[in-house]
């Protein structure tokens, strides 16, 4: 989904039938993995049953996406969050990843569970590789504030056990 700026947003949805909200909201670069690996995780994750957010078309068009993704996180029980080459190059998927977060501080039983997707889990941790390339743009463009926060919340995560996903065939 484009976004103001002609940035992509990151996340996903499958629209949400019951009152309690979302099993499951995806966090994710769609430009890295949309069509790949993240159709065949949406599509395993409905097949099981799970409640599923994704921001393909479920966002209206006439909506605030930010709050419509906040709103989306904070009625989901768990986060996936795929880390891809080019994740931190989004400030959507930073922002997205600060809510997430957040989320999981204020509410012990949410689950926060990482995808490091052809990235390196210490690459997200310190910031290296292609997300040293995104935060030198990012430092040009945003307050230092704002960086802090994404570079808190990327070493946050990738602190978690989670899932690391090199060299894999078929997505």
């Amino acid at each position: 989904m484009a976004s103001a700026g002609g940035q992509e947003a990151s996340s996903s949805t499958s629209k949400c039938t019951s009152t309690s909200g979302y099993d499951v909201f995806l966090s994710f670069s769609g430009k890295d993995i949309r069509k790949t690996f993240l159709d065949y995780l949406y599509t395993a994750l409905v097949e099981a049953g799970f409640q599923t957010f994704r921001d393909d078309e479920e966002i209206e068009k006439t909506k605030n996406i930010n709050s419509e993704l906040e709103k989306a996180i904070q009625q989901s029980r768990s986060s996936i969050v795929v880390f891809s080459k080019n994740y931190a190059s989004s400030k959507w998927c930073l922002d997205e990843l600060v809510m997430i977060v957040e989320r999981r501080r204020r509410t012990p039983q949410f689950v926060l569970l990482p995808v490091f997707y052809h990235v390196d889990p210490s690459h997200v941790r310190n910031q290296t590789g292609s997300l040293a390339a995104a935060f030198a743009g990012h430092v040009k463009c945003f307050a230092e504030e704002q960086i802090q926060g994404w570079r808190k919340a990327l070493r946050e995560v990738a602190e978690l056990a989670g899932m690391v996903l090199v060299n894999q065939a078929n997505g």
